[in-house]
């Protein structure tokens, strides 16, 4: 929970069109760590009022039109229960509530979230960045991504999963690890792109990769306390090592004094 008696408040960025799923499950897990959740689209536009920290969702991905990049090279029983319970249901909002994005729609989309990255750097609020969230991220602070993987599972195959497939191992002593509470964990995979750790932005630091050596996690080593993940943390609601992602952030957002 929020380690302060006022409730911060959180913007979380989406698409116009679609994102319900997404939405709604980040709303529920700012709302179990004591923070509440503003919706920011490029329709409603950045939000006049006061946030406390940043929230940039997951989705299609960052527009390749807008941004330059680099080509790869050539060469236990309860929580069983919830996950046979849980995903299934979350398949289903996805199905039942997601849009295919058009271009001008994530076009647009880019240009709102860099403008919130942009605000939230000025005002050092803390951020947490989700799939492509991370990816805009590192883009915002300088950095490239990596259009293709194939290169990364010669020898077996990409993940693709709203499951917790895939096995992540986290730096010692990072942020991340802190906020997890663990040194390595499994998440899920929806992306098909990644953080290129040729070309990281200024002032990050991969904090974790999966065992192909696929960034999975880079965070700020300085005075504006951002994190980015490339998987989904609001589709594990019942992984307490994910909530806690929510809970750092809802944290770092009640220290934050209140703006006038």
């Amino acid at each position: 929970m929020a380690d302060s008696g006022r409730m911060p408040v959180i913007g979380v960025t989406g698409p116009d069109r679609g994102g319900y799923a997404a939405w709604a499950a980040t709303r529920l897990a700012l709302a179990r760590s004591g923070a509440r959740a503003l919706r920011i689209t490029p329709r409603r536009g950045v939000p006049e009022v006061a946030l406390d920290g940043l929230v940039i969702g997951g989705g299609a991905d960052v527009g390749w039109q807008a941004w330059e990049t680099l080509p790869d090279d050539a060469g236990g029983s309860r929580r069983r229960l919830a996950d046979l319970l849980l995903f299934p249901l979350i398949a289903l909002l996805r199905t039942l509530f997601g849009k295919r994005q058009r271009a001008g729609d994530n076009a647009a989309r880019d240009r709102l979230e860099l403008a919130c990255l942009e605000r939230a750097q000025a005002a050092r609020l803390p951020v947490l960045g989700i799939c492509r969230g991370a990816q805009l991220l590192n883009i915002f602070l300088g950095g490239r991504l990596r259009r293709e993987l194939a290169a990364f599972y010669e020898e077996g195959h990409a993940v693709r999963s709203i499951l917790p497939r895939k096995r992540i191992f986290i730096e010692e002593n990072s942020r991340l690890a802190h906020a997890l509470g663990t040194t390595s964990c499994r998440v899920n995979a929806l992306h098909r792109q990644a953080i290129d750790d040729r070309h990281l932005g200024a002032g990050l630091a991969i904090v974790a990769r999966e065992a192909s050596g696929v960034v999975q996690a880079v965070e700020s080593g300085g005075d504006w306390p951002v994190l980015g993940v490339q998987w989904h943390p609001e589709y594990l609601p019942q992984r307490r090592e994910q909530l806690g992602l929510f809970r750092e952030l809802a944290r770092l957002a009640a220290r934050r004094p209140v703006a006038r």
